[in-house]
């Protein structure tokens, strides 16, 4: 299997689990399944790439080694499509679960999903940007109810 497969193939479960919270009814099996079968399926994706690259199981040619200290460290990690797809991976998989928490969040004040839906596609294009503007969204409506969860 190619990394340009798995790199297409993690975009498009990602995006199949932002269109059900975006555009579907949030019934309680629909948000497991973005759960479980899309940020789920992401980690376990995440995990086999970066454990098969780092022990050598999986062949990483013109990789460089896991350096996180330095950035020509990190510029070497991003320098093959092995760890191109294992990092974008990575951010799809804490976006998407970022989208969820929003979407759950949301629901639980009360927030309408047309307010929602502008800020779950700002945390799908640029995921702190969306956190960041949920959390200034949320705070009135968590004073409201009195309570911060």
């Amino acid at each position: 299997m190619s990394w340009a497969f798995i790199f297409s193939a993690v975009n498009m479960l990602a995006l199949v689990g932002w269109v059900a919270l975006i555009l579907l009814p949030r019934w309680p099996a629909l948000l497991s399944a973005v759960l479980y079968l899309g940020v789920g399926l992401l980690c376990l994706v995440y995990a086999a790439g970066l454990i098969g690259v780092v022990s050598g199981l999986i062949p990483n040619p013109g990789g460089g080694g896991a350096d996180f200290s330095t950035i020509a460290g990190v510029r070497a990690i991003f320098a093959s499509d092995a760890g191109v797809t294992i990092g974008w991976t990575h951010y799809l998989a804490f976006d998407l679960f970022v989208g969820l928490w929003i979407s759950r969040d949301g629901d639980a004040k009360n927030i309408s999903r047309f307010i929602q839906a502008p800020v779950l596609f700002a945390t799908l294009m640029a995921g702190p940007l969306g956190l960041g503007i949920w959390l200034l969204l949320r705070e009135p409506a968590a004073r409201r109810q009195g309570r911060f969860r």
